[in-house]
């Protein structure tokens, strides 16, 4: 596999690490909106249990989980694992499977036009815009649907 690169993957700032730790611990004490979730996923290397807040998509009945910032280190031990668990409140496990980037425009839309406030500046694309316009930037993002 390649060497992760910025167009990889979007590194937080230390103010931002700061703030998805604080508020991650927030989250995984049950507050929060209703799509803020704590992901946590086994290292594929460490073994270690590593967590970080994240939006929960639902789509007609369907879950995504998409990474606004890249193949983060979340992303490839989800892939490794196949596996991932979500909590709030209580701890719940999800097998992961990737959506091909053909698929992707459609939930990426859906993605920003929801959680514009705090993603849209990861994206190339406004929020509001149509599917096609996520079709060319689709392999940068990651998106997994859940099943339980």
């Amino acid at each position: 596999m390649p060497k992760q690169t910025r167009e990889d993957f979007l590194r937080p700032n230390p103010i931002e690490r700061g703030l998805n730790r604080a508020f991650g611990t927030l989250v995984g004490l049950g507050f929060g909106l209703r799509h803020n979730y704590l992901l946590q996923v086994r290292g594929r290397k460490s073994g270690r249990i590593y967590s970080t807040p994240v939006n929960l998509l639902e789509i007609d009945r369907q879950l995504f989980l998409v990474c606004p910032r890249g193949r983060a280190e979340w992303v490839r031990n989800a892939e490794a694992n196949g596996w991932v668990l979500l909590k709030k409140r209580r701890t719940q496990k999800f097998s992961v499977s990737a959506v091909p980037d053909g698929q992707k425009a459609a939930i990426l839309k859906e993605y920003l036009q929801r959680f514009k406030t705090t993603v849209q500046r990861y994206f190339p694309v406004n929020a509001g815009s149509p599917p096609q316009a996520f079709a060319p930037h689709s392999a940068r993002y990651p998106v997994f649907e859940l099943r339980r």
